[in-house]
């Protein structure tokens, strides 16, 4: 009866065992190259480690630090307008004026009330003396007369900037109202660019990942359209510390060094930044990179038996024209596949050849995996 039962057995155990070896083999030809397999043929290229800082490429509209927008002081109809639109001024020079019928008479009607105050003041005084007024008229008849004193003063001051005087010379890049018309107090009248200090800058917005590495001080290279082939040195001297609530970048200015060349409100520059801040990352050739996904990508190294790969998941840094730099992923690498990179798989089999031949024979690429 055993030997019965043994003999039944005996089959399905070695069908187990044999379906075992099967599948033992299945795993081992999945993760090592098939013997005899051609070899795809590639080549090494170094990585470099170093503190590197990439440039940050903007653009914006050139503006004068001296621009501002001139107004009246008091409301009132505007009499003349000296100037127009492109006109250059000088420090000083008169722009506008308001009709001063209304405003001297303001004054005229101030001064004749602090001479009756006075008046009275002169007369309560007198009766005080002859103790026939008390000491609070007296009293009360000096506070009048100050008011009175500071009313004028008020007068005068608005009387003197019912004008628009230019503050620097430069140039009325907008004349926004004409004359006749009725101008409330602080309504701009004028744009005005002012041009004696040469101080031209250029303002705009970058990234939060940018605004961190940027610092006031850091240099730019500033190409104007309307010179071209030439470049202005620059500086960023004003950084926000928020973000703009309608885009959410973050305001900087730059300001732009003219070396003698004439520039102009309004006109279109590109701009190289220069951070001064470092960081430590690895640089490869571009060819290396066989994935990429927005900060993430993926590069082959040579296993220590120099036939097989190793897929290597790194961060993006930046790119430049023929580099990639890497902030992580490729520690204690110092080599990197390129030539044949995109023909590889994690079970790929490969050759090493020198970088020096420069007529290689034929190199075996897979077909095409799908």
């Amino acid at each position: 009866m055993n030997a019965k039962l043994l003999a039944a057995l005996r089959f399905p155990i070695a069908a187990i065992l044999a379906f075992a070896l099967v599948k033992c083999s299945d795993n081992k030809a999945a993760t090592h190259p098939r013997a005899g397999e051609d070899p795809i043929l590639v080549k090494l290229q170094p990585v470099t480690m170093g503190n590197y800082s990439r440039n940050l490429q903007y653009s914006g509209l050139i503006a004068s630090n001296e621009e501002a927008r001139l107004s009246f002081k008091i409301g009132g109809v505007i009499s003349r307008i000296y100037v127009k639109e492109g006109d250059h001024v000088s420090a000083g020079q008169l722009l506008a004026t308001l009709d001063l019928t209304e405003i001297d008479a303001q004054v005229q009607q101030a001064s004749q009330n602090l001479e009756k105050n006075r008046r009275d003041e002169a007369r309560i005084s007198n009766l005080y003396r002859d103790t026939v007024a008390s000491l609070e008229q007296l009293q009360n008849t000096h506070t009048q007369v100050n008011v009175a004193t500071e009313a004028l003063r008020i007068a005068k001051f608005n009387q003197q900037y019912a004008q628009i005087h230019a503050p620097a010379g430069g140039v009325i890049l907008q004349k926004l109202m004409n004359e006749g018309e009725v101008a409330s107090v602080g309504k701009d009248v004028f744009l005005f660019n002012g041009t004696e200090k040469n101080a031209w800058v250029v303002r705009f917005g970058v990234s939060d990942r940018d605004w961190v590495i940027l610092k006031k001080g850091d240099k730019a290279t500033v190409s104007i359209e309307a010179y071209p082939g030439q470049t202005f040195a620059g500086t960023i001297t004003k950084m926000a510390e928020g973000a703009d609530p309608v885009n959410g970048t973050y305001p900087i200015e730059v300001t732009i060094f003219p070396a003698g060349h004439k520039l102009a409100t309004g006109l279109f520059c590109s701009l190289q930044l220069q951070p001064s801040s470092r960081q430590s990352l690895t640089i490869i050739p571009i060819e290396a990179m066989v994935e990429g996904d927005g900060k993430m990508g993926y590069v082959y190294t040579l296993n220590a038996d120099q036939r097989t790969v190793k897929k290597n998941p790194v961060q993006i840094a930046f790119l430049t024209k023929d580099k990639v730099a890497v902030s992580g992923g490729l520690d204690s690498v110092g080599q990197v596949i390129t030539d044949g990179a995109g023909y590889l798989t994690e079970t790929s089999v490969v050759k090493v050849v020198s970088n020096e031949i420069q007529d290689a024979p034929e190199v075996h690429r897979p077909k095409d995996r799908h």
